[in-house]
C-alpha cells in the first residue's frame, strides 16, 4: 500500500501551468542504460515551462546598473506573484511565521544561514498566547524560560548501543519516536543514536566502520565540510583509502565518467567495496544529485551512507526508503529557527548492517535529558553546526544580548576551552546556576510526550506547499541577481552564481560571489560582514573537487584559489595539493519560513556593490582596522 506521504508526492502538481513533478527516483541524469519514459518527457516539459516563465516574467530584457533604480519591494512583489501565482497557495506559511516566529519581524532579521530542521517554535519557547501582531510585546530583554532539554555527553560502543540499547529518559524515548515518525523511518528496520552534532555523527561512524578490512571511503561533496573532513581523517588513521567525486566546470555537475569508474567493480567476484557517502543535495549550491548513483553503488557492493542534512523539512517524504534502503543515514535538528542553532545530530543504522560494525569505544554520542539547573553555554558553543562553517555573527550577538541559553557544557569542557565545533572566535559564556526547573512535564520530564511544534507545523504544511514556496523564491532570487550589471561595461556582471541557475528542481541554497567593476572578487567574508550590518545573516565556505576539461584549462588558474578555512592537519598536508584548491563563496540558504521580503532584501543589499565607492569604503574599513573586533 502506498503511504499517504508518497501519495501526496505523486499527486502534487508543482508546475506553473500544470503537470506533475515526478519522484526524484525518476529525475535522473542522462544514462545510456536508463530508458526515458513518456512521463519523463512530461517532466522535462514541466521544467522547461517553469524556466521559461521565470525568464520571461521576471524583469524581462532588463539590466540594473544602479542600486537606486531597483523597483520597490511592493512593485517587485506584485510582479513576483504575477509570475508565480501558485505562491498565493502558501499563505499558511506566512501565518505560521507571523504567529510562531514573530521575532523575525520584530527584529527585522533575515536568516539565510540555517541548515537543518527546527524542533520548536519561538512562540513555544516563550509560551506566549496567540495575539494580533500589534498587541505582542517587543522582544524580551531576558529569556526567563529554561530550554526544552539538556544534552549529556557519553562515551560508549556504537555497536553495543545499537544492539542492546541503554537507559533512556522519557524525553529521549519520546524524541526518538517523534523524529523517526517525522522522517518516515521504521524502528523495525533502523536503530538510532543521538550525537552532539553532525560532525560527531560522521566521526562516530568512521570510528566504527570496518575500514581495516573494507578499505574504501568514497564521498560526493562539492564543498569543504567540517563533518566530512572529520570522517576522512578518522578513516585514514584506520587504514581507509579515500576517494572523492569531482564536479565539472563550469556547471559543477558530477563528473559521471570518473565517478562510475570508482563505483563500478572491475572484477566479477563479489567483494564489499567500502562506504559510499552520498548527500542528496548540495548544502552550498543547491544542486540535487541523481539517486541513480545509490542504486549503482548498491549493485556494486558498497555500503551506503545518506547525508540527509541538506534536505528540506519534508523532503524525506519523497525519498522512498523502501526503494533505496541505505545502511546509514545522518541528519541534524536544531531547536528553534532564527535563534541560536543548538541541537543534536542523529545517526541511523540499518539493523541488518549493525553486525559489520567493529567494537570500538567512541565519543560523540549524547543523551537527551529534561532541562535542569546546570551550566549553560551561549551561541558559539552550540551543539549543532551550521554549515558552511563560517556563519553570520549578527544572529549570535542578538542571542547573547537576550540571554538565550543554547546548550549544556560540562565544567571540564568549559575550563579547557576546546569544543568539537572548532573555529571559535570570541567566546561568551553565561552561567545560570540559579535557573529552576519549571513546567517539567511540558519539557518532557514527565516521561512520555514532548510537543515539537516546529515539526508539527511542517507536517501540517506538507511537502507540496513547502517545495512550491522554496522553488518560487530561490528561482526569483537567482534571476534577480543575474540582472545586476556594472555600469559602462560590456557584460560585466556583478554576481557570479555557481552550480544550477534557474531550475525547476534546484534546491533552496545558493553559492555566489560578488565582483567589482574591475572584475576582481570581493572577499566573501567582507560581503558577509556587510550583510551582518544590515541584519542579513549569510554564510561563506569553499567549493572544491572541481574538474576542468581541456576546453576550460585556461580558466583553471584564474578560478581556483588556496582555501584557508582552518589550519590543515597532518593528514590534510599529506594529500595532493589540488585537494586544497577551491573557490571561496558566499552562501545563502532559504528555510521553509523564508518569504519574499527576505530574498528582496538580499537582492537590494547585493545591488549596493554596483556603487564602486561603496565597495572601496567597505574594503578599506575592513582591512585597515583590527578584523577580529571590527564592526563594519
Amino acid at each position: 500500500m502506498q503511504s499517504p506521504c508518497l501519495r501526496e508526492v505523486s499527486q502534487a502538481c508543482l508546475c506553473t501551468h500544470g503537470g506533475c513533478c515526478p519522484s526524484p527516483f525518476f529525475s535522473l541524469s542522462p544514462d545510456p542504460l536508463h530508458k526515458v519514459s513518456k512521463s519523463r518527457n512530461t517532466s522535462a516539459d514541466c521544467r522547461r515551462d517553469f524556466a521559461a516563465v521565470t525568464a520571461s516574467s521576471i524583469f524581462p530584457d532588463t539590466q540594473f546598473t544602479n542600486h537606486e533604480s531597483l523597483p520597490s519591494l511592493q512593485q517587485s512583489l506584485t510582479e513576483f506573484t504575477k509570475a508565480y501565482p501558485q505562491y498565493f497557495d502558501t499563505y499558511q506559511i506566512d501565518q505560521i511565521r507571523a504567529k510562531e516566529y514573530y521575532q523575525l519581524s520584530l527584529s527585522n532579521h533575515t536568516c539565510l544561514d540555517y541548515f537543518g530542521i527546527g524542533l520548536f517554535s519561538y512562540n513555544q519557547l516563550h509560551k506566549q498566547e496567540s495575539s494580533p501582531s500589534h498587541l505582542r510585546p517587543s522582544l524580551p530583554s531576558q529569556n526567563l524560560d529554561i530550554p526544552f532539554f539538556s544534552v549529556s555527553y557519553k562515551t560508549g560502543n556504537l555497536k553495543t548501543q545499537l544492539l542492546h540499547g541503554g537507559q533512556e529518559s522519557g524525553l529521549e524515548s519520546a524524541m526518538k519516536k517523534r523524529i523517526m515518525d517525522f522522517l518516515n523511518i521504521s524502528e523495525n528496520d533502523y536503530g538510532m543514536v543521538f550525537t552532539a552534532n553532525r560532525t560527531s555523527a560522521f566521526k562516530l561512524l568512521a570510528e566504527s566502520y570496518p575500514f581495516m578490512s573494507v578499505k574504501n571511503l568514497l564521498t560526493v561533496y562539492d564543498y569543504e565540510s567540517e563533518a566530512v573532513e572529520a570522517m576522512i581523517r578518522t578513516s585514514e588513521k584506520r587504514g581507509a583509502r579515500v576517494l572523492s567525486a569531482e564536479f565539472s566546470w563550469p556547471r559543477l555537475r558530477i563528473n559521471s565518467e570518473k565517478l562510475r569508474k570508482m563505483v563500478v567493480s572491475k572484477g566479477k567476484k563479489k567483494k564489499q567495496r567500502g562506504l559510499f557517502v552520498f548527500p542528496l543535495h548540495s548544502r552550498m549550491t543547491g544542486a540535487r544529485y541523481p539517486y541513480l548513483w545509490m542504486r549503482i553503488a548498491q549493485e556494486n557492493d558498497w555500503h551506503i551512507l545518506i547525508d540527509a542534512c541538506a534536505l528540506g523539512p519534508k523532503d524525506m517524504d519523497s525519498f522512498g526508503l523502501s526503494l533505496v534502503r541505505p545502511d546509514f543515514l545522518i541528519c541534524s535538528f536544531y531547536q528553534i529557527f532564527g535563534e541560536n542553532p543548538s541541537g543534536f545530530g542523529c545517526l541511523f543504522v540499518k539493523k541488518s548492517t549493525v553486525p559489520i560494525l567493529v567494537d570500538n569505544t567512541s565519543s560523540g554520542m549524547v543523551s537527551l535529558l529534561p532541562a535542569k539547573k546546570q551550566l549553560w553555554l551561549t551561541d558559539e558553543f552550540s551543539s549543532c553546526e551550521t554549515e558552511p562553517e563560517q556563519t553570520s555573527k549578527s544572529k549570535q550577538e542578538k542571542v547573547a544580548a537576550t540571554n538565550t541559553f543554547s546548550g549544556p557544557m560540562s565544567i571540564e569542557m568549559r575550563q579547557s576551552g576546546k569544543l568539537e565545533q572548532g573555529e571559535i572566535s570570541e567566546v561568551r559564556r553565561a552561567e545560570a546556576d540559579s535557573i529552576q526547573q519549571k513546567n517539567a512535564n511540558t519539557n518532557g520530564g514527565g516521561g512520555s510526550e514532548i510537543e515539537c511544534r516546529g515539526l508539527d507545523q511542517v507536517d501540517s504544511l506538507g511537502l507540496t506547499m513547502i517545495s512550491r514556496r522554496g522553488r518560487c523564491l530561490i528561482n526569483w532570487l537567482v534571476n534577480a541577481l543575474m540582472k545586476l550589471q556594472h555600469p559602462n561595461t560590456e557584460g560585466n556582471a556583478l554576481v557570479k552564481i555557481y552550480g544550477p541557475k534557474i531550475r525547476f528542481d534546484r534546491g533552496p541554497a545558493l553559492a555566489f560571489n560578488v565582483f567589482d567593476w574591475k572584475r576582481e572578487k570581493i572577499e566573501p567574508v567582507l560581503v558577509q560582514k556587510l550583510a551582518d550590518r544590515e541584519n542579513i545573516s549569510l554564510s561563506y565556505g569553499s567549493l572544491h573537487h572541481i574538474w576542468f576539461s581541456d576546453k576550460y584549462q585556461k580558466e583553471k588558474d584564474n578560478v581556483l584559489e588556496k582555501t584557508d578555512r582552518e589550519a590543515k592537519s597532518k593528514s590534510d598536508n599529506n594529500r595532493k595539493d589540488k585537494a586544497n584548491l577551491g573557490i571561496t563563496v558566499v552562501t545563502a540558504s532559504l528555510g521553509y519560513l523564508a518569504n519574499f521580503e527576505d530574498v528582496y532584501r538580499l537582492w537590494a543589499f547585493v545591488a549596493q556593490f554596483l556603487d564602486a565607492d561603496f565597495v572601496e569604503k567597505a574594503r578599506w574599513r575592513y582591512t585597515a582596522l583590527d578584523q577580529k573586533t571590527i564592526e563594519v
